[in-house]
């Protein structure tokens, strides 16, 4: 195998792995838009009716970045809004553990106040890291085996 093919597989995995990961945490949210809204608000940062409108769309957003890197079509674009998604989240989650907030991040549904002992911050900070280094690396190296990227624009464009 050679250090491409190699990299190009290591990109799939991140594409496969930050996408699933979208489309799952979106699509477990799109049934219950009020659930998704009231996950939003229980963050406390937004003002209450614009934190219900983020919670109304943020599972759409999620979805569709999800599919678009799971078909790795603009994978450079999606793969960025992707990593801002996951910093934004590190960031939602690590300010409401220092406030002490006693929240379910709502990620994959769910939601609201939990008891202090439920609480998974660094559980959920450490992943969504691990997803937003993911997506960065699709930023800087887009280019992967089996994507509608390379099928359409061909094997050597990156800047997608």
């Amino acid at each position: 195998m050679t250090r491409r093919r190699g990299f190009d597989l290591v990109g799939l995995l991140a594409r496969l792995a930050l996408g699933i990961t979208l489309l799952v945490a979106g699509g477990l949210k799109l049934g219950n838009p009020r659930g998704s809204a009231r996950a939003v608000q229980g963050y406390e940062v937004l003002p209450f009716e614009v934190a219900a409108y983020v919670g109304y769309a943020l599972p759409w957003v999620e979805v569709i970045i999800g599919v678009l890197l799971v078909l790795g079509l603009f994978t450079r674009v999606n793969a960025l809004l992707g990593t801002l998604l996951m910093v934004a989240f590190v960031i939602g989650i690590g300010q409401a553990w220092a406030r002490g907030l006693t929240i379910d991040c709502g990620c994959f549904g769910g939601g609201g106040e939990v008891a202090a002992n439920q609480t998974k911050y660094g559980r959920e900070i450490a992943r969504d890291l691990l997803f937003a280094v993911c997506g960065a690396w699709l930023v800087v190296r887009p280019r992967t085996t089996y994507s509608l990227d390379r099928a359409l624009f061909g094997d050597d464009k990156e800047h997608m």
